[in-house]
C-alpha cells in the first residue's frame, strides 16, 4: 500500500473512532435514554449516525487520494 493512501486510511479510521467515542459520551450525558440495558438500539443508532457523519466530514476535507495529488519531496 502506498504511503499517501495508508496515511489517508489512518485519518479516516481516526475520524470514525472519534465519532463513535462521541456516542459513548451520549451515554454519560443522557444515561436514562442511551444505556446498554434498555436503550441499546438507540445507542447503536446514535453510534451509526455519528460514524457516518464522521466519515463524511473526513471525506469532505480529505477526498480519496489519487496519484496526481502526491507531492514528491527532494
Amino acid at each position: 500500500m502506498k504511503p499517501h493512501v495508508k496515511k489517508w486510511l489512518m485519518g479516516l479510521v481516526g475520524g470514525v473512532v472519534n465519532s463513535v467515542a462521541t456516542s459513548i459520551t451520549v451515554m454519560i450525558v443522557a444515561p436514562d435514554q442511551f444505556n446498554i440495558h434498555e436503550g441499546l438500539s438507540k445507542l447503536g443508532q446514535s453510534a451509526l449516525v455519528s460514524l457516518i457523519l464522521g466519515a463524511a466530514l473526513y471525506l469532505k476535507q480529505h477526498p480519496v487520494p489519487d496519484e496526481s495529488t502526491v507531492e514528491i519531496k527532494n
